[in-house]
């Protein structure tokens, strides 16, 4: 078979072939003639995103182990080795799996050392051959080879694809600006179709390996003609394109030039008739107020800066209303505007008193801070946290103290609030970018010195878009916020001078760095007694109010709202409170508007009539008059609760269950709880071996409510002792406090919530850790004077004071469930 190739004005001809060596005769690059004998037997060549062809000569930069010991191995005696693609780019030490099966002998023309691990190499394409099997994979790949004949069909078919290519060819050479003029010359002189198609797959063609490599394996010369065409007919397309695209933008560019060039001969011919400018006197106008809002020097200059880009600009382009939206920000923030505070301490005191009953500890820390900016007026403002239940006061407090002090208020809520952007802005490369909220509710307040309130900093998020949390780190700094640098302003904003103040229920979920920049004023749950003097001061006639009643048309006695308070509230604040009373007001309102009264006295009647039966009854008494339940204390984001644990048993293998969608912290309790009892079970029981033979179950209702926390500790103690001692924790009792293995009673906090949740649910002894003896002063006299405290520092004292000492304590055993034998009813008897 004859092989003619003249790509580069050489050929390549198979002129003998046997069963051990194919002989090609074939042109060099310098153009002498040479026999070149290709092995059957040969050395392989990976290389990585290149498809070599017959004919082509090419550089190759040689850096694996195994290609520098081919060359090695292969030069100088044997110049000639095999080029193989691999499949994919990043294998490193590719086999013959990772190598597609045909590919192209080639001589090896130099070798260039550049050092001991890089060399480059210089080949010179023959023939396309097949691998038929691999020999070795060390030292380097080897494999039987067999060349690869054409399929070359002469004829109209063949002259025609030929005519096509070289067509497209050259559309492409000129249309492409950095392929050599001489392509074209050497395209012209190349007159067989498989030296064409071989010479157009590796210099002008522009596709993926896959593509190149079908090139190669195509044998029909015909067939390889065709997928060049198509090949170099979407390349044309995509050129043409990318043209014509290039083409319109260099069109619009000299389109902007050019209304530009005309907008400033129209600026001069105006000014020389004395015509204003509307672009101009707008600019003007935005000069004169940007000097008038008194901007610090550095946020002035970028404002002049951004003026001048706006000067440039012409007004129908969109960039314009951008720079002029930033400005128009810039103008109205109130960059040297603020109010002047009050700083007369009794008008505070009577205001805080005219709008917030009782708080005396947030009252004084008020105060005091107005009596210090009335004596060092440069000092730094705190940052005030106030932290309790629902419906305490915590909004209502920021409005008074803006109020004393004759600032403006601005209230944020944080909840639910995941991007960080909601606070710092969004920078102005994105379309529709505004500044961040804290920026925006200034610049409604119109003065740098707001009180400024964080509602429900424990609910703030986090997300992908960032953590709003951090950017509160530098807005509540006072070293840090005198410098706030919003990213839609991009200069730094001073915020050192508003009084900032956080709210939250719960201080658990926010992050410690931000706790340690707050000064954290805890507002615990209110008495019965304060509920009802905040009920007569403010409820009653803030309801009247809004619901248009006077005073002698509806009239709420103390025992009416102490009925409404006992049994159908159950809160730490009095949002609830405010609610019934709206509704029986409402009630009343539409009995006067119908005609059927001209006033009510509110009554039980009246209360049933309008609220319905009474929604809550002490159930201590029922809830603990059998063995196994004890009364603890929780402090919750709502306040204070009461949580009864109960306990059961039944014959198994002293396994333990807990129940009631309880915490990790509370299983462990209940798990030391259950171990200590077990250590001291010969003193409690006649039976101690009984404990084995028995399974326990731990409840704690409410089970849809999680639960959390060690304070549990010291009830789930008292609960496991009544039930294997089968007497009863006192009804009139509740107690918290956590519990270690030693028997020892560690203090806990919440003390003031978890008092007050006792005083409201009746109770009337708490059992206290002796460490939390120091948090009774906390705790309001009323409510110090109506309940028993007992400090204790063991379980042992616990136990004597909620069951009873224990030489009046009878042993007993347990039947199934839990209930007394007949032996520990005879030791009731006599107890």
């Amino acid at each position: 078979m004859a092989m003619d190739q003249d790509p580069f004005n050489k050929s390549t001809r198979i002129i003998n072939e046997d069963g051990g060596a194919v002989e090609i005769q074939t042109t060099a690059p310098k153009g002498q003639t040479q026999q070149v004998a290709i092995p059957t037997e040969v050395g392989v060549l990976p290389v990585r995103n290149i498809v070599i062809y017959p004919g082509m000569v090419i550089p190759l930069g040689v850096g694996r182990a195994k290609s520098r010991r081919l060359l090695e191995a292969t030069l100088p005696e044997n110049k000639v080795i095999v080029t193989i693609c691999q499949r994919k780019f990043e294998t490193e030490d590719p086999r013959p799996e990772d190598l597609y099966e045909i590919g192209t002998a080639a001589m090896v023309l130099k070798l260039l050392r550049m050092d001991e691990s890089n060399q480059s190499v210089i080949v010179h394409g023959l023939v396309r051959v097949q691998i038929e099997e691999w020999l070795g994979l060390e030292p380097y790949l080897r494999a039987r080879v067999r060349v690869l004949q054409e399929d070359m069909p002469q004829g109209t078919e063949t002259d025609a694809l030929v005519m096509n290519v070289r067509s497209l060819a050259s559309r492409v050479i000129q249309m492409i600006p950095n392929i050599p003029e001489e392509a074209a010359v050497v395209l012209d002189s190349i007159d067989q179709g498989s030296a064409l198609s071989d010479f157009l797959a590796s210099n002008l063609l522009q596709a993926e390996v896959p593509v190149k490599q079908n090139l190669l394996e195509e044998l029909n010369v015909n067939q390889r003609l065709r997928m060049i065409g198509v090949e170099l007919q979407k390349q044309l397309e995509v050129t043409e394109l990318s043209q014509k695209i290039q083409n319109q933008v260099k069109s619009s560019i000299d389109k902007t030039q050019r209304e530009y060039f005309l907008q400033e001969q129209l600026k001069a011919i105006q000014k020389e008739l004395g015509q204003v400018d509307e672009k101009a006197q707008e600019v003007e106008e935005l000069r004169e107020k940007i000097e008038a809002a008194k901007m610090p020097e550095v946020v002035k200059t970028e404002a002049m800066r951004e003026l001048g880009r706006l000067e440039k600009i012409p007004s129908a382009s969109p960039e314009y209303q951008v720079v002029r939206t930033y400005l128009d920000v810039m103008i109205e923030l109130p960059w040297s505007i603020q109010t002047k505070d009050k700083l007369d301490v009794n008008v505070a005191q009577k205001v805080l008193d005219e709008d917030h009953y009782d708080l005396e500890k947030v009252k004084r820390r008020i105060l005091e801070y107005l009596a210090v900016r009335k004596l060092a007026p440069e000092s730094r403002g705190p940052i005030l946290c106030f932290v309790g239940p629902p419906g305490v006061g915590k909004t209502s407090l920021g409005q008074s103290i803006a109020r004393a002090l004759g600032r403006k208020f601005i209230r944020m809520s944080l909840g639910g609030m995941r991007d960080e952007a909601e606070l710092r802005g969004h920078r102005r490369t994105y379309i529709g970018a505004m500044p961040g909220r804290v920026v925006q509710e200034i610049r409604k307040a119109g003065t740098k010195n707001p009180v400024f309130m964080l509602d429900e900093l424990d609910k703030v998020g986090a997300d992908f878009r960032g953590d709003p949390t951090s950017a509160l780190l530098e807005i509540l700094d006072p070293a840090q916020n005198n410098t706030f640098q919003d990213h839609y302003l991009n200069v730094p904003f001073d915020l050192s001078t508003v009084l900032f103040i956080g709210t939250a229920n719960y201080m658990a979920p926010v992050p410690a760095p931000l706790r340690d920049r707050m000064e954290v004023i805890e507002l615990p749950g209110y008495t019965n007694h304060e509920k009802l003097h905040i009920a007569t001061r403010y409820l009653v006639p803030r309801q009247q109010k809004e619901n248009g009643l006077k005073p002698s048309q509806i009239r709420f006695s103390e025992a009416a709202l102490n009925e409404i308070i006992d049994g159908y509230t159950r809160e730490a604040g009095v949002r609830d409170l405010e609610r019934q009373i709206g509704t029986i007001s409402r009630g009343v309102a539409a009995l006067v508007a119908g005609g059927k009264a001209t006033s009510r006295k509110v009554d039980h009647k009246l209360i049933v009539e309008m609220l319905g039966p009474r929604r809550f009854e002490s159930e201590v008494a029922m809830r603990t008059s059998i063995p196994g339940v004890a009364t603890g204390l929780a402090y919750t984001p709502s306040g204070g609760e009461i949580i009864f644990v109960e306990c059961t048993s039944y014959p198994g293998k002293g396994n333990l269950t807990l129940t009631g969608q309880i915490g990790d912290v509370m299983k462990e309790s209940a798990l030391a709880a259950l171990s200590l009892v077990k250590s001291h079970a010969r003193d409690l029981m006649s039976n101690p071996e009984q404990l084995a033979g028995m399974d326990i179950h731990v409840h704690v209702p409410a089970g849809a409510v999680p639960k959390d926390g060690p304070s549990a500790g010291l009830a789930m103690v008292m609960a496991l002792t009544s039930l294997v001692t089968g007497r009863s924790v006192r009804s009139d009792v509740a107690m918290t406090g956590e519990v270690t293995l030693r028997g020892l009673v560690l203090p806990i906090g919440g003390v003031k919530e978890k008092v007050l949740a006792a005083q409201r649910a009746g109770i009337k002894t708490v059992l206290l850790p002796e460490g939390n003896r120091k948090d009774i002063p906390d705790v309001p006299q009323e409510v110090r004077e109506s309940l028993e405290f007992i400090f204790v520092k063991t379980v042992e004292k616990a136990v004597e004071a909620a069951i009873g000492p224990r030489k009046a304590r009878k042993r007993a055993s347990l039947n199934r469930g839990g209930q007394r034998n007949p032996q520990s009813q005879a030791a009731k008897g006599k107890s």
